[in-house]
């Protein structure tokens, strides 16, 4: 449920993206009529009209996401505030500025955040957040939980270089397919890479203790 729910604003995102550039006229004239007061000049042109969309739905979407999260009593993870702080603050350079490069900037962004994060939280207070997470799975030597947590944050930083160097070189079409299916694909494969390499640590299950026959 918990993953369904952490990525529905990516899938809003695609969905209304894909929706608006199969109809462009449509998505040109919708996205003038109700959004023209917070864009510059108040005229969205075609070719910006399906990004701007889509970032218009992200940002309701997240916020929907936290209010939902909060509504129930969840604790909102710091990530997710930050994601938060980031779709609205450059969301909103996109709606303005008539510019997908903004909004471009959030995954990047985002995975530099989480693994300046990871970092920080080992080298300046000790504490290996994914030993936090999985200790009780896995029982691991100190060196090689470290090497765990520096191999998170290579990836993330890989990821960030990556999403920059799509969102640059090739169309927007092809930045939000990669965001979508090659961000998460990426995302999957490591996990399950590091899943499969870490299981021979796996702590055993406790056999239940019967007691003898008489």
């Amino acid at each position: 449920m918990k993953l369904l729910l952490d990525f529905l604003p990516i899938l809003f995102f695609f969905g209304t993206f894909k929706y608006a550039e199969a109809h462009r006229d449509w998505a040109t004239g919708f996205a003038t009529e109700h959004f023209g007061s917070i864009v510059s000049g108040g005229v969205v042109g075609a070719h910006e009209a399906p990004v701007l969309l889509a970032t218009v739905v992200v940002i309701v979407a997240t916020l929907a996401q936290i209010s939902f999260l909060l509504s129930r009593g969840k604790k909102i993870d710091t990530m997710l505030w930050v994601s938060l702080v980031l779709v609205v603050g450059l969301g909103g350079a996109t709606v303005w500025f008539h510019s997908e490069d903004f909004i471009k900037w959030k995954p990047t962004v985002l995975y530099w955040a989480m693994a300046l994060g990871l970092w920080g939280s080992a080298a300046l207070f000790g504490n290996n957040l994914p030993r936090k997470m999985m200790g009780e799975q896995l029982s691991l030597p100190d060196p090689l939980w470290a090497k765990v947590n520096w191999a998170w944050v290579a990836f993330f930083v890989m990821m960030g270089v990556l999403n920059r160097y799509v969102a640059t070189q090739y169309s927007t079409d092809t930045w939000v397919n990669f965001k979508l299916f090659g961000s998460m694909g990426l995302i999957f494969a490591f996990m399950l890479a590091q899943g499969l390499y870490l299981s021979r640590y796996a702590a055993p299950e406790e056999a239940d203790v019967q007691p003898p026959a008489r």
